[in-house]
């Protein structure tokens, strides 16, 4: 019974300064950094379960439009099917991928939108202006999201690159680097506007 005793000391006694040296910083930043791309997915969902309501309010309205709607549905079928997760984010090809995905949704989304001038009717339609709403709002949410999941990015993986927590990191967890967004490559253009 002593003898356990002073192993339970023993034990104690070399766990409770780990405990305290950063060697769970690593894994909490980690696990906020996955929550925060949980809420980048459920931003995109939420553009993506938006977006027939957007298209068929516009079919009613612009027929002769159908390419472009056929681009939207099109690309919005492209940005629902190419799927990263958690587990992926570490993933530079997976993770560019996803991301060329929801560029070219949001490219088409400003195509679909940019009809609307050509249609006086559909621009005070009162369900295609509360739905025109809710795209920007979701858009503006999305940027939120990703704004988040970059900075909790940020922090893991400064942890998992800078002494001490590269040790921990490393040795207790394997940690690797995490994927962070960037600039759709046409985002450095300025817009044209015509009137």
């Amino acid at each position: 019974m002593l003898r356990s005793f002073t192993r339970l000391v023993a034990v104690l006694a070399i766990i409770a300064p780990l405990a305290a040296c950063g060697i769970n910083t690593a894994p909490t930043l980690e696990e906020a950094a996955k929550a925060r791309w949980a809420d980048v997915q459920n931003q995109y969902q939420r553009r993506a379960d938006l977006i027939p309501n957007l298209v068929e309010t516009v079919k009613g309205y612009a027929k002769q439009e159908q390419e472009t709607l056929t681009a939207v549905i099109e690309a919005r079928a492209k940005a629902t099917s190419v799927k990263i997760d958690a587990s992926t984010i570490t993933d530079p090809a997976k993770f560019k991928e996803f991301q060329e995905a929801q560029n070219n949704l949001s490219g088409v989304l400003g195509r679909l939108l940019a009809i609307t001038e050509q249609y006086p009717d559909l621009k005070s339609n009162t369900n295609f202006l509360a739905l025109q709403s809710q795209l920007e709002g979701t858009e503006n949410r999305i940027a939120v999201a990703r704004r988040d999941y970059t900075a909790a990015v940020q922090a893991y993986n400064t942890e998992v690159r800078t002494f001490p927590g590269v040790l921990w990191a490393k040795l207790f967890w394997g940690a690797k680097a995490m994927e962070t967004f960037t600039a759709a490559p046409d985002a450095q253009k300025a817009p044209t506007v015509k009137f």
